[in-house]
């Protein structure tokens, strides 16, 4: 009886969980607040360069710029000592030579790391490839660099499937080919850094929150591991310090816009599929509502600038955007009005013929037309 009783309660469970009750009031809808257009009405932005006040650009960089670290929650995680680095595998590819590294950029935790190098004399240019979101976190740095001959045959093959975004082409296989130094690290909560119990897309949210229980933002774990990342790089012998640029697609371009605007170290930067003005992201004009969550969430950072706004602090620096028309994850109208702010302040300082917008008759993609604009820039300015 008791475990016919059991069962009982375990199917009406799982009938429970399946079905969402629902009441007739309610506050939330499409994963947003109903009164979203409200909040997105006060925006008001009175960090963004033309908002300020501040009348030396270098002096709100300075400004703006600290801003964003403080919405990061918490200052970088204690440095480890020098970045340890040790080589697990290398092999010889056709033109260059494939590391597995295994690096520790903190104290508290070490970081997988593929780097590729060029055969022939150095030092050469270096480009920090930022993989994707995707809600696929069981790899990471395999979407941008094809694995080494060490991974598990289920890792393999999972990067060779995710390759359809990058229409069969692994992009840090690519730039290295073309001479260029390609360095890339799992995200937290991607490939190795991932959850024990495997990866979860629906765990991600959950995990960012106890995170925050710590006082750590989960993407500003992510930027700041990037920026660090980024210092390793520079680090390398076989890499020209002074000549490092980053790209990636999809949530890699937010990290490539954000990196660009935080790090010094970064002189050009590109971003396919990722630019966007927060009041066409976060209301309900359009079919989708914005899934990303904790993945490109700094808090508090929308009452002092928007997303073009922080983009702007790598003003003027080399800087390609390129998103899709076809993009249903970005509203075309908030993609031209992003463009149009950063153009502003790229003329603002004379550097008007430093950003390149484009618009492009795609989905949300990084085809071998999308490598091929990103390598043509680095080749221009890097």
């Amino acid at each position: 009886m008791k475990k016919l009783l059991l069962i009982l309660l375990a199917l009406y469970g799982m009938q429970f969980t399946a079905t969402a009750q629902k009441r007739a009031k309610y506050e939330f809808m499409r994963n947003l607040p109903v009164y979203a257009d409200s909040l997105i009405a006060h925006f008001d932005y009175p960090l963004a360069w033309e908002n300020s006040g501040i009348k030396k650009f270098a002096k709100w960089k300075k400004v703006a710029r600290q801003k964003v670290f403080d919405c990061m929650l918490m200052p970088p995680p204690p440095p480890a000592d020098g970045y340890q680095t040790k080589v697990l595998f290398e092999e010889q590819r056709d033109g260059y030579k494939a590391r597995k590294l295994e690096v520790r950029l903190s104290q508290y935790y070490t970081v997988p790391a593929y780097v590729l190098i060029p055969d022939g004399k150095g030092p050469f240019p270096a480009v920090n490839l930022l993989h994707d979101h995707g809600a696929h976190l069981y790899i990471g740095k395999e979407k941008m660099i094809r694995p080494l001959a060490c991974e598990e045959a289920a890792v393999i093959k999972d990067a060779e499937e995710w390759l359809k975004g990058y229409e069969g082409q692994f992009f840090g296989d690519y730039l290295a080919k073309n001479g260029y130094v390609v360095f890339s690290a799992d995200a937290p909560m991607w490939g190795e850094r991932g959850q024990k119990e495997g990866a979860q897309r629906d765990r991600y949210d959950m995990i960012a929150g106890n995170m925050m229980m710590y006082g750590i933002d989960l993407s500003a774990w992510m930027t700041y591991d990037d920026i660090a990342g980024t210092e390793v790089l520079a680090q390398m012998p076989e890499v020209d310090a002074s000549r490092i640029g980053c790209t990636g697609w999809s949530m890699g371009a937010y990290r490539a816009w954000m990196l660009a605007a935080l790090s010094d170290r970064i002189k050009v930067g590109a971003s396919v599929c990722w630019m966007v003005t927060a009041d066409e992201q976060m209301g309900f004009k359009y079919d989708r509502t914005e899934n990303g969550g904790f993945a490109n969430c700094f808090p508090g950072l929308r009452r002092w600038m928007d997303y073009p706004h922080v983009a702007s602090l790598a003003c003027p620096k080399p800087m390609l955007f390129i998103n899709g028309a076809q993009d249903v994850l970005f509203p075309v109208p908030g993609v031209q009005k992003a463009f149009a702010t950063m153009h502003a302040t790229w003329e603002s300082q004379g550097a008007g013929d430093k950003i390149e917008t484009e618009l492009w008759d795609m989905p949300h993609s990084c085809w071998k037309n999308s490598q091929q604009r990103v390598l043509d820039f680095f080749k221009k300015h890097l």
